[in-house]
């Protein structure tokens, strides 16, 4: 006969695992999510140069900073949500500018 204890362990564990399907699950999402973001990146370089504008452009950046942060529902998660998003923004830029120099008919601007 099992006791309380390791019967509470077990469920414990069940539930940790549950949760832990669930990470996963979301992980799998914003992985497509974030290849879609720089697929959508990638066309915005490509209009850039067509038009001369720079990669780089603070005002949108923070534009898309507050629109993030308008979602967050304690200002723990909006502190997250912050660093995250400054790291995709920061890693989309790259991306962006190193896509515009594989491309030998794109000018740089």
């Amino acid at each position: 006969m099992m006791s309380d204890s390791t019967v509470n362990t077990t469920a414990h564990w069940q539930e940790l695992d549950e949760w832990r399907k669930k990470i996963d699950a979301l992980d799998q999402q914003l992985s497509t999510l974030l290849c879609e973001r720089l697929h959508c990146a990638q066309n915005i370089s490509f209009l850039k140069s067509r038009i001369g504008e720079q990669v780089l452009q603070p005002e949108r950046e923070k534009e898309v900073l507050n629109n993030v942060l308008n979602h967050a529902d304690s200002p723990l998660k909006s502190h997250a949500l912050e660093k995250i998003y400054r790291c995709i923004i920061e890693e989309t830029r790259l991306f962006q500018q190193e896509w515009k120099s594989s491309q030998p008919d794109i000018k740089t601007s």
